[in-house]
């Protein structure tokens, strides 16, 4: 079958764009010829630095020919009814039908159309098409609507060799491209696709984005080993150079020695933001090497000797900056930028860097409290973990911030465990980043991570289903993972009734003066540790705080339920124990999901949830036939059957076992208790009728049932347990 071939040459397509570029022009296409009856057997894109490509085989070479069927006015309708019906459907009354639906007779109009060429369908649509592109930032073409990315030199759009004739942008399609920029000469004349990538080829075009990557990354790791070295890997970087060469082509370059006393960090985010760069290490110890590798576009007649040249001496202008920075900056102690970060709004309703400093340190005070921690070392490295925002390196490479406030803190002789929690204060950045497990700098992390939710909550930023501005669902994540990968039992809602206390102006000032008093006096410290532990207790807050905080909470069990989801741990069952409050403790909480999970798969388990079920089903309708509930204590006087006597006993045991196993956070142990319920459950339902005709037994039964729902609801709420 035929197939067809559209490209879209143009001025360079920004990196980020392309790969996104490539997918919405295929949705577009296939979306358009789907909608037109059009299938075929297979469609590719493909997306480089000045061109879009789509290939589409097996296109038939018209559209299928369509009948179909129009129901009209039943036979004798009125004389205009019938007229319209036959001026709608585009036929006469000689054409219809008649067809009788069993109460009658009515006209049937048959409505044949012919499939069009499917060249002329594509002629028709894809100037619309094309038009619907959604590029994040586009150009409008003089004297039309027509926005694209960049200019647009040409269209080759061709079906079974033969050219589709429309014009979009003020560019006629043809059949004809050109090859590199610079690397070839002359129009590249097309008819099929299997030529034209060939023909490219040939012209030094690798059309295939993912093919571009792996030339360059096989020829950094081949170049980098002839030289005992080894690139540093970075898959963004090789993702966004496979978008900027057509003809890659991987260059060693030398950094001058005299910037590799610079931290590292710093030579790799210069390289790779300014001049997209990768970084090598040598292959033993791992130290960074004072070699570089850049990405050509070009064949060099010298070997690349003068673009390593050029590429150097850019370099060593980017290093000299960065020297400028790192030198500049060390003049000035972190300690004494503290007092800069006023200057520096965080948000414009959660304050400034220095107010979220202080607010940070306070929690961090109180965290080491509870989490056991140095309360100096928490104080300190709290107190510290924004100024290097304040510094000349951070404003010029702001994903340096946290890892140069180490070693500007180590500059200073700050303690160690205070470097690393300033450098560890962000993590995790992601899933693939580790979290903080010092004590420290788990402390500061939680902090930080702690005020930017419920601060910029209380600003109106909550995440929505499509934005996220502020990431507080990769905040939350980091808390979550924070605390259950290091085991740690942390009142949640103690913290949040700190942060609303410290939203509090005033208060937030008058401590704020306590802790930049005489910082190395102990004493001091865990006095005002002490303060805020108690100021934390003794917040009630307001009526919209507290409502915030049960959203923030809620929040935090959907990502819970993200974050478990991978370890199998069922989302229905993190509701049935979230549900029954006081559920802030997320260490404790996932113990007693996995213990009642574990359970559920049991023989036991299983069918005590079906007997739950059925007390639950016959409670909720004799709730609401009586209007009334049946929450008091059976009487034992009332009690005639031996199975409901025995489930009267068991219960009472069990309640009061279940009671002290879920206070001691036994959860295991809980769970064999409830194990005990089986039988005596199973044999009331077998033998003991709860709608007894004497309205006595039947209350006491129902009461009965609702003491087992009660006992049961100590675990989980198993209303909630989807199966």
């Amino acid at each position: 079958m035929p197939d067809f071939l559209l490209e879209l040459l143009s001025e360079e397509i920004p990196a980020r764009m392309q790969a996104q570029a490539a997918r919405d022009l295929e949705r577009l296409v296939v979306g358009a010829l789907s909608d037109r009856g059009l299938l075929f057997e297979g469609a590719k894109a493909f997306a480089g630095p000045r061109r879009l490509t789509l290939a589409i085989e097996g296109l038939p070479a018209k559209q299928p020919d369509v009948s179909e069927e129009k129901k009209g006015p039943r036979v004798g309708a009125p004389e205009k009814a019938v007229e319209g019906f036959l001026r709608s459907a585009g036929v006469t009354l000689d054409q219809c039908q008649k067809q009788n639906d069993g109460k009658g007779e009515f006209y049937v109009a048959v409505i044949a159309r012919k499939g069009r060429a499917t060249t002329q369908v594509l002629a028709e649509c894809l100037p619309d098409v094309l038009a619907q592109m959604p590029w994040p930032k586009s150009m409008r073409f003089p004297g039309s609507g027509v926005r694209w990315v960049r200019p647009l030199h040409s269209i080759v759009a061709l079906f079974d060799g033969e050219i589709v004739p429309f014009e979009f942008a003020g560019v006629k399609s043809g059949n004809a491209t050109v090859g590199h920029r610079f690397l070839s000469k002359g129009a590249i004349a097309v008819r099929h696709f299997e030529d034209y990538e060939k023909s490219l080829r040939d012209a030094h075009v690798v059309l295939d984005g993912q093919r571009r990557k792996e030339i360059i990354v096989n020829d950094l790791k081949q170049k980098a080993f002839a030289l005992g070295l080894e690139p540093i890997e970075d898959e963004g970087l090789a993702d966004e150079v496979a978008g900027l060469a057509e003809w890659p082509l991987v260059m060693i370059g030398k950094i001058d020695e005299r910037f590799m006393d610079l931290p590292p960090e710093v030579l790799q985010t210069a390289m790779r933001r300014h001049q997209k760069y990768f970084s090598l290490r040598e292959r033993e110890g791992g130290r960074m090497a004072p070699r570089f590798a850049v990405v050509a576009n070009m064949i060099a007649g010298d070997g690349g000797k003068t673009i390593i040249e050029g590429n150097e001496r850019v370099l060593r202008a980017r290093l000299a900056d960065a020297r400028f920075f790192w030198d500049q900056d060390r003049h000035t102690a972190l300690v004494n930028r503290v007092g800069d970060l006023k200057g520096i709004v965080f948000h414009a309703k959660a304050g400034t860097q220095y107010e979220r400093a202080t607010r940070i340190t306070l929690l961090a005070m109180l965290l080491a409290r509870l989490l056991k921690a140095d309360v100096a070392q928490a104080h300190r490295a709290a107190l510290l973990c924004k100024a290097d925002l304040t510094t000349g390196m951070v404003g010029e490479f702001p994903e340096l911030q946290g890892i140069m406030g180490r070693y500007y803190a180590k500059a200073d002789g700050e303690d160690a465990a205070v470097a690393d929690a300033i450098a560890d204060h962000y993590r995790p950045l992601g899933p693939s980043d580790a979290a903080p497990a010092a004590p420290v700098s788990r402390v500061v992390a939680l902090a930080e991570k702690l005020d930017t939710l419920i601060f910029l909550w209380r600003a109106g930023e909550r995440p929505t289903g499509s934005k996220d501005p502020f990431a507080l669902r990769r905040t939350v994540l980091g808390i979550i993972r924070i605390v259950l990968e290091n085991g740690l039992r942390l009142p949640l809602t103690l913290v949040a009734r700190l942060c609303y206390a410290l939203a509090d102006p005033k208060r937030l000032a008058d401590l704020d003066e306590r802790l930049r008093g005489d910082l190395s006096n102990a004493a001091l410290l865990e006095g005002t540790a002490d303060e805020v532990l108690r100021l934390a207790r003794e917040t009630q807050p307001g009526t919209s705080d507290q409502a915030q905080w049960d959203e923030i909470l809620t929040f935090i069990a959907d990502r819970l339920k993200v974050a478990l989801r991978d370890k199998g741990t069922r989302h229905d069952l993190i509701d049935a124990v979230f549900s029954l409050g006081a559920a802030d403790d997320l260490a404790r909480l996932v113990a007693r999901v996995e213990a009642l999970q574990s359970f559920l798969r049991s023989d036991d388990g299983a069918n005590l949830l079906t007997a739950y079920r059925r007390a639950a089903n016959i409670l909720k309708a004799e709730e609401k036939k009586d209007k009334m509930g049946f929450d008091g204590e059976p009487d034992p006087e009332a009690l005639v059957a031996p199975e409901e006597k025995t489930l009267y006993v068991e219960l009472a045991t069990a309640s009061e076992m279940l009671a002290s196993e879920v206070v001691r956070e036994r959860f295991v142990e809980a769970m064999a208790v409830m194990a005990r319920l089986r039988k005596p459950v199973d044999a009331f339902f077998d033998r003991v009728t709860v709608n007894d005709k004497d309205a006595r037994l039947r209350e006491n039964r129902l009461k009965l049932l609702s003491r087992l729902r009660a006992a049961l609801h100590q675990v989980a709420d198993f209303s909630r347990v989807e199966g």
